[in-house]
Formats: structure tokens, C-alpha cells, sequence
């Protein structure tokens, strides 16, 4: 495993649409493994790939350290509903945070390592991660979905 770099705001990979695996392979287990690796480092929950440079549909998601992380290969949000306006940041866009507008509850469905269909569902943060970094693998970023931008301060008090 490898710690990869984490590309930041402003880099045109991170507006770019990502291509959907076809190759069940070694090279993207190790992709997946070093993608875990770098989100656990940096203490996200998730982590898209083309937010380590690769424009591949590949996203992890961790919320709860106790857990395994999900990988989620090819994902598609298959259901939504609900909202929740909670604050989000984003390891691409380090030191700003925001309100953002999202489903209280999804569906997902996607490819693990092996091309093994999963459904997962999430609530509240779980859900908030799944859309924010399946939105990367469309060239969304968080901000888009903010209604209100937050000063590191208000974090700090609440």
C-alpha cells in the first residue's frame, strides 16, 4: 500500500467526469487499498479517486473506524429521500466548510473489487458521504450543494 497525493481545488482533473471500470484487476485493488489508506491518514470519510488523480469510478467510504471501509466501484445512487443541511468539507478542498443539502437517506449500488454487485444504504453522515464523493466521480465538488459557507471558528464552537 501507498499514501497517494491528494489533488486540490483547482485542478482540472477534480471537474472531469471519471470512466467506469471494466478491468477487475490487481492494479485497481491496489488502487483501492491505497485509496483507504490516504483517506485513513487524513482523517477523511471518504475519498473519490480522481481526488488522487485517477478519472476512475472508485470511491471508499469510511464513517465508523470500528468498520471496514466500503469500496464502491462503478456506484449509482439508486434511491434518495429525505433532506438534511448538515456541514461537509472536503480533503480536496482543505480548511472550508459549508452547509450542504443533501438526502437524509440513499440506496447505492455498486461493483466491490472482485465486480461483485452490493446494495448499501445510508442515513445522515453514511448518505452524505455516498453523495459527496460519488458527486467527485462526476467532477462535482461539495460546494456546489452549499447553501451556506462556514468560517473554521463556527465549527470550533458547536
Amino acid at each position: 500500500m501507498a499514501i497517494r497525493n491528494i489533488v486540490l481545488e483547482g485542478d482540472p482533473i477534480l471537474s472531469k467526469k471519471c470512466r467506469v471500470i471494466e478491468n477487475f484487476d490487481e492494479r485497481l485493488a491496489q488502487l483501492i487499498d491505497d485509496m483507504i489508506e490516504t483517506m485513513r491518514l487524513n482523517n477523511g470519510v471518504g475519498l473519490a479517486a480522481p481526488q488522487v488523480g485517477m478519472l476512475k469510478r472508485v470511491v471508499v467510504v469510511q464513517v465508523d473506524r470500528d468498520e471496514p471501509a466500503i469500496e464502491l466501484v462503478n456506484p449509482e445512487i439508486i434511491e434518495a429521500e429525505g433532506t438534511q443541511e448538515e456541514a461537509e468539507g472536503c480533503l480536496s478542498c482543505p480548511g472550508e466548510y459549508g452547509i450542504t443539502k443533501r438526502p437524509m437517506r440513499v440506496k447505492v449500488k455498486a461493483l466491490d473489487r472482485l465486480g461483485k454487485e452490493h446494495i448499501y444504504e445510508g442515513e445522515a453522515l453514511l448518505a452524505r458521504a455516498f453523495c459527496h464523493e460519488i458527486d467527485h466521480l462526476d467532477g462535482i465538488l461539495f460546494k456546489s450543494h452549499v447553501v451556506q459557507m462556514l468560517d473554521v471558528s463556527d465549527l470550533k464552537s458547536s
